[in-house]
């Protein structure tokens, strides 16, 4: 059967219907197709993992334990844009859903749905399933009620204009709309979501954080921003979120969010009178964020809205409001290409998310890392990535703790030029830099030494590390 589960970052996911068929699976080899809007919490991927119950998963996952087994090639995993889902199901790209898993924070008596903690593709499951399994989460209070702007374009073909040209501009309703008659059973729950992970005192992130104050800084003098910037959008992930935390500490006002997740980040620039609205499709936040989040609900509830994710990610609306993307990479090379979803080529991490929905369509496309990793013994600028996510074509900065290359209006010699020399750790810049002067003596428009470019990943394979001096020089 082919499963449609709620859940977007670990939020608003089921907690105990999926459990449950974990369970069942080790017992008697059930194998189904999961489909969810992003990552799950609670262990679940890995629990249906583990019980051979996932034959098929997408379009997103981070789970470990999956992770593993995926890359294995026992479990059958799409990796795809998280804005493209709810189309390739309406188009029948996808086989029909069976049953649709969703967690609530109550059911009215029409069979609306109140959804809880995030939106992702929660709608459009309910709208194709033959059946819908409701779990109410008791541990979400029902005033939740009014942060959905629930909207399902009517024309299949997606054609249909998109009315959104202010982030708090509702276009929809703030419940799912459900028959009755395909409510297959309600079950009742009282868990929280997985809490997100944090980057307390990281390094490495603030620094990156100042490198990219500093830039914001330089085009408000510019003229080409104010001190309110535009729509800021920022990845899951830690150094993403300590990013976006540091504009608390900036001489801006009046800043907005149009993202696919509301991180820790979101509300303490709404708690310091920062930030104004924030658009997203679900809620990820630390434990000690969310106890306070709904503990003074009526704080944020006139400052957010959850969106489903193929609006959240929808091309025409970031492209509109001229949204600022900032994204975490797995690693860069010299010319600017970003892979953000498999190490050394082959072995997926969690996927691509929404991050090249808003890369190819933001008014500034940010990539963030860290220059190296695993304690300096592996650099995140490489001479060539071993995956595309997104070319260099969609990136218009990298920044990492060395610096910030701004690779607007840049050739892809300049475009390596910068990179070099502001973000590649001091540890790897004599053998990125000679890579590159060599491949420019052989010539080219984007020089390249193809025996050499996938050396440093090739040493990692063999010892474990990248540090040792491993590019050949002349």
């Amino acid at each position: 059967m082919v499963i449609g589960a709620s859940g977007f970052t670990r939020s608003g996911d089921s907690k105990a219907v999926l459990a449950a068929l974990a369970e069942k699976a080790a017992r008697d080899h059930t194998r189904i197709t999961l489909m969810t809007g992003a990552s799950l919490g609670q262990g679940t991927d890995g629990a249906l993992a583990t019980a051979g119950a996932v034959a098929r998963r997408l379009p997103f996952q981070s789970d470990p334990v999956i992770r593993t087994i995926i890359n294995e090639g026992k479990i059958s995993y799409i990796d795809e844009n998280l804005s493209e889902t709810a189309a390739h199901i309406r188009n029948g790209f996808l086989p029909p859903i069976d049953i649709a898993i969703i967690e609530a924070a109550a059911i009215e008596a029409d069979g609306g749905v109140v959804p809880t903690t995030s939106l992702g593709n929660s709608a459009i499951f309910v709208q194709q399933a033959r059946q819908v399994i409701i779990e109410i989460n008791e541990a979400v209070p029902v005033g939740i009620r009014g942060i959905h702007d629930v909207f399902l374009p009517e024309d299949p073909t997606g054609r249909a204009i998109l009315p959104i040209t202010e982030v708090w501009q509702r276009i929809g309703q703030p419940v799912i709309a459900c028959d009755p008659s395909r409510i297959a059973a309600i079950v009742f729950t009282n868990q929280k979501d997985s809490p997100a992970e944090t980057a307390a005192d990281n390094a490495a992130a603030e620094a990156i954080a100042g490198h990219l104050l500093h830039f914001f800084k330089q085009e408000i003098a510019a003229g080409r921003l104010t001190r309110s910037l535009r729509p800021l959008q920022a990845g899951i992930g830690k150094i993403a979120d300590a990013v976006l935390g540091g504009l608390a500490d900036g001489n801006f006002e009046h800043l907005s969010m149009y993202s696919e997740v509301l991180q820790d980040s979101t509300f303490k620039l709404i708690e310091g009178g920062k930030m104004d609205f924030a658009s997203g499709s679900s809620m990820t936040m630390s434990e000690a964020c969310y106890q306070r989040v709904f503990a003074d609900f009526d704080r944020y509830r006139r400052k957010i809205l959850l969106r489903p994710q193929d609006i959240t990610n929808a091309a025409e609306v970031i492209q509109r409001l001229g949204i600022i993307a900032i994204n975490t990479a797995l690693e860069c090379d010299i010319y600017g290409n970003v892979n953000s979803s498999h190490i050394s080529g082959s072995h997926i991490v969690n996927g691509i998310g929404g991050s090249a929905d808003f890369a190819q369509n933001s008014y500034l496309s940010i990539f963030v890392t860290e220059s190296v990793t695993r304690g300096g013994n592996i650099s995140r600028i490489v001479p060539m990535v071993t995956h595309v996510d997104h070319s260099e074509h969609d990136v218009d900065v990298i920044v990492t703790e060395q610096g910030l290359a701004d690779l607007r209006g840049l050739d892809p010699r300049q475009k390596a030029e910068a990179i070099l020399r502001h973000c590649v750790h001091p540890d790897y810049y004599d053998d990125l830099s000679d890579y590159f002067l060599r491949a420019c003596r052989r010539g080219g428009h984007t020089p390249h030494l193809l025996e050499e470019a996938f050396r440093l990943h090739a040493n990692l394979a063999a010892t474990g590390t990248v540090k040792t001096r491993i590019l050949q020089s002349i």
